[in-house]
């Protein structure tokens, strides 16, 4: 008990993150169960866990630390019992090398299982899969254990004494040791690919799939592979945007084929550019040429816009490349070429455009301003906004209107 009021202790003395509340409540109903004489380790415990989190936060469900955590745990409670029966077999006295190797290969199939398990909504959320995990973990867990969590809950202690600077500083050796294994170990060729992350829908099928795989404990847990494998490789079967654009304007980028293609204008923001590049499955963009042709001539430019063409020749998407404007210069009003509309599926831009464009969607500064970022499949003529994806829901903010229309009735505007 003495133990568990020390784990609340630090649980709001971090923050209370998801996978700190997750490790409580378990921790909480383990100390009931061992006080109770049941047995401890069990996927309801996991399941409780589960219940107190979503209750204090629904909407972690979606999140990226929810998901891994309660995917880890949820491998290692089934993989648990699984070796549970063979693990108490008693062959009779073992030699002393037994016991050390025991430990260092269950380390292994720890971080094995944790890191298998954790891949699905690591692909979904970041678009990367670390090869080298295990290697890692088998470093940096000891150095966890042993040394940074000891030298910090001592010098958490030592602090209303004034003496915690020995124990931070060997903390900090653990720490800068955790560190210099990360780099060495994402410097190995191979270390993280980069793979066509899958939808949504495929996560949620692939979560089936896990339950499915680690609740049962007949053989039929097995045919949860086929739904695990099929949500990690819907991302391959589900099409890509050919666009996409930042809700500021100032990024926008292209992709054919794998290829991806960025216009940069000041101030485009590169922690945007990565999740686009996640999200695509990419490592690595080029920027759009001043003038010239890219991707084997699906995209030409010249100074004022660049053109997609599908692999046939058509023209699909011209983005605009207006001047940039100086410090306090406003550019004369912009109007969509007119002998693109009608011509062309898609237009984007990063001003706002005057006048309509029949038979042509727009996605201009007026655009991003009411609706937010957006995604084109220049081949389907279709867009998607940031407001249509979160649909109208009551925590979702109403879309903005210019100056002196606030007071205008919706029907007036129209």
């Amino acid at each position: 008990m003495a133990a568990l009021a020390a784990g609340g202790f630090y649980m709001v003395l971090t923050g209370s993150q998801v996978p700190m509340q997750r490790s409580f409540a378990m921790a909480a109903l383990v100390t009931v169960a061992l006080l109770a004489g049941r047995r401890a380790f069990s996927p309801r415990v996991l399941a409780f866990a589960a219940v107190v989190v979503l209750a204090l936060h629904p909407a972690v469900v979606l999140g990226p630390s929810f998901q891994m955590s309660f995917f880890a745990v949820m491998a290692l409670v089934a993989g648990w019992e699984v070796a549970r029966p063979w693990l108490r077999r008693d062959p009779g006295p073992r030699p002393w090398w037994w016991w050390p190797l025991a430990a260092i290969a269950g380390t292994a199939l720890t971080s094995v299982l944790a890191g298998l398990a954790t891949t699905p909504p690591g692909l979904h959320h970041f678009g990367r899969v670390q090869l080298f995990g295990v290697a890692a973990n088998a470093l940096a867990v000891p150095l966890t254990s042993v040394l940074v969590m000891p030298a910090g809950m001592l010098a958490l202690l030592l602090m209303p004494l004034g003496l915690e600077a020995w124990p931070l500083a060997i903390m900090g050796w653990g720490v800068r040791g955790i560190l210099a294994v990360a780099h060495a170990v994402a410097s190995w060729p191979g270390a993280a690919l980069s793979l066509p992350p899958p939808p949504a829908w495929g996560l949620l099928v692939t979560a089936l799939g896990m339950c499915w795989l680690c609740l049962w404990r007949t053989r039929w847990r097995l045919w949860g592979l086929p739904a695990v494998l099929g949500g990690m490789l819907a991302g391959a079967v589900t099409p890509p945007p050919d666009a996409l654009v930042s809700g500021d304007g100032r990024l926008f980028a292209l992709r054919v084929e794998g290829e991806v293609f960025l216009e940069r204008r000041p101030g485009a923001a590169r922690f945007v550019q990565e999740a686009w590049l996640r999200a695509w499955g990419a490592s690595s963009a080029t920027n759009l040429p001043a003038q010239g042709e890219v991707a084997g001539g699906r995209i030409t430019c010249v100074p004022d816009s660049c053109t997609l063409r599908d692999a046939a020749g058509a023209p699909r998407l011209v983005l605009l490349r207006p001047p940039i404007p100086r410090r306090n210069e406003r550019l004369p009003p912009q109007y969509a070429p007119r002998e693109l509309c009608g011509m062309v599926p898609l237009i984007l831009s990063p001003e706002p455009l005057r006048g309509r464009c029949p038979g042509t969607l727009v996605v201009d500064r007026f655009s991003l301003w009411r609706n937010g970022a957006h995604a084109a499949w220049s081949a389907e003529g279709r867009i998607l906004s940031d407001r249509d994806w979160r649909g109208d829901r009551p925590w979702v903010p109403p879309e903005p209107r210019p100056r002196g229309e606030e007071a205008l009735p919706p029907a007036a505007i129209e």
